[in-house]
């Protein structure tokens, strides 16, 4: 196989099977449901060992087909005169809808993770169109296309309220038409900085999609206004007509079909396995995507199955998100807080707080990600903030913590190395290069037990101090700098 001098993993796109020298395990349990999901609890995980990988991956891309959308809100379709009833609520509404988006990661897998990633892509920033009811319902289409039909997907983006205030569409009109989204519709949604198109084609792009600014109600539904639309001939990637909207989707997606399907395989590739992109697995994967018509499932089925996607040199190898750093940890921990501690909001903020304030990227094209997330200055509070909701699960429920290592080595074990390390191998996504660390957890997992409880079978995670003992091997675990990776 042929590949790119920027990716070592020239594993192929062949159904992973396990073996006995590459074993169905635990690491590529977490290692699955980290970059599908938002982590898994532990009896997620015992469930997964116990089935066949491309069953699993099957039945989850099926769920996440099959899952309804979140219900609407009772303000969901409000106009400006509903919110002005109430308008000490306006703001609470956005971050209500946020954390939300934080509560389904909690619960679902698959499309929750898909909705983020899209919302990363039709980038809108919510501080723009400030709308409640704009917000969800955009927020409702990421979530029912996520893993539908990409083409209707990008016709179906493109007419949000949302989207046509954030890119000007609204205020496209004839003899003064705005360039804004057409530029974006090829650069950052379907076609990639300077690929197949021309400033010539934004321009005429631009003529046809006019007319999109009729709004009755201030914050109202946004429809089309024939009398603003330009009724004239315009060439677009070589095609004339009276060409409208529906036309520019239907063109791009005839004309442009190939980089379309490579751009957004390589941005599936960056985002699920690695940011270094191996090229010949990407061209592959658009293959299936033109072959399946734009069907995102049938991609996604291929890459996540793949000996490629499990291969040793996909682990560890992404910076985690601040949505991931916090909620894939605590999934994994499955700890309780107290009922009166606003866990989501807490975590919804926390995100804001390290550069990824939910449905409001930096800019339109969106956020950067891997090295981007980590600074000298945000390292600093990631581990604060995970201190602290360690300290907030040790306050509610110490007895909780010895539950955590029993439920990784199945049971009890007076083992103290062994404990030590499954613990600390659970929540890294491949083995530590160095026994250093390795060396150093254990002796802050042994706490100030007397060693000769160790070396004579003692102690076990029966004794008093296990559950002191994990909370502080937790403590040091999320400083490892392995820790920041999926």
């Amino acid at each position: 196989m042929i590949t790119t001098d920027t990716s070592c993993n020239v594993a192929s796109l062949n159904v992973y099977s396990p073996t006995n020298s590459n074993p169905w395990d635990r690491q590529k349990v977490n290692h699955l449901y980290r970059r599908l999901g938002f982590g898994a609890t532990p009896e997620m995980v015992d469930s997964a060992l116990n089935q066949n990988p491309s069953t699993l991956i099957d039945n989850l891309i099926d769920e996440a087909l099959n899952l309804n959308p979140t219900p609407a809100p009772e303000w969901g379709y409000w106009t400006k005169e509903d919110f002005d009833a109430r308008p000490e609520l306006l703001g609470s509404y956005r971050i209500d809808w946020k954390n939300q988006m934080v509560a389904d990661m909690f619960q679902n897998n698959l499309r929750d993770r898909l909705t983020l990633f899209w919302s990363n892509h039709f980038v809108t920033e919510d501080v723009i169109y400030r709308s409640p009811a704009y917000m969800f319902q955009y927020f409702n289409l990421l979530q029912l296309h996520s893993l539908g039909n990409f083409k209707d997907f990008t016709s179906d983006i493109g007419l949000s309220s949302a989207m046509l205030i954030y890119l000007n569409g609204f205020e496209n009109i004839k003899d003064s038409p705005n360039e804004n989204y057409a530029r974006e519709l090829y650069e950052l949604f379907t076609l990639g900085v300077d690929n197949g198109y021309t400033q010539n084609d934004i321009v005429e792009t631009s003529r046809a999609l006019t007319g999109w600014n009729k709004r009755e109600l201030r914050l109202g539904p946004i429809t089309f206004d024939r009398n603003k639309f330009d009724n004239n001939e315009k060439i677009i990637f070589g095609q004339e007509g009276n060409w409208d909207y529906y036309d520019v989707i239907r063109i791009l997606f005839e004309q442009r079909p190939t980089q379309i399907a490579k751009f957004i395989c390589g941005k599936f590739y960056r985002y699920f396995i690695s940011p270094a992109i191996n090229e010949d697995i990407v061209n592959q994967l658009a293959q299936t995507f033109l072959n399946n018509n734009f069907e995102i499932a049938p991609v996604l089925r291929q890459l996540f199955k793949s000996e490629h996607f499990f291969n040793e040199k996909s682990l560890g190898v992404v910076i985690k998100s601040p949505i991931d750093i916090q909620v894939n940890f605590f999934k994994e921990l499955h700890v309780e807080m107290a009922p009166d501690y606003e866990f989501i909001n807490i975590i919804r903020f926390g995100c804001t707080e390290l550069g990824q304030e939910l449905l409001s990227p930096v800019d339109v094209a969106g956020w950067q990600g891997d090295k981007d997330w980590i600074s000298s200055g945000t390292i600093t509070i990631r581990w604060d903030r995970i201190r602290l909701f360690l300290f907030k699960a040790w306050d509610h429920n110490r007895e909780q913590f010895r539950m955590i290592a029993k439920s990784i080595v199945n049971g009890n074990s007076n083992d103290v190395e062994l404990v030590s390390r499954s613990i600390m191998d659970n929540f890294l996504s491949k083995e530590l290069l160095s026994a250093t660390e390795y060396s150093q957890g254990l002796e802050i997992f042994k706490d100030q037990v007397p060693e000769n409880y160790f070396e004579d079978g003692t102690w076990n995670l029966d004794w008093n101090t296990a559950p002191r003992q994990v909370y502080r091997l937790l403590q040091f675990l999320i400083t490892i700098p392995e820790f920041q990776l999926k």
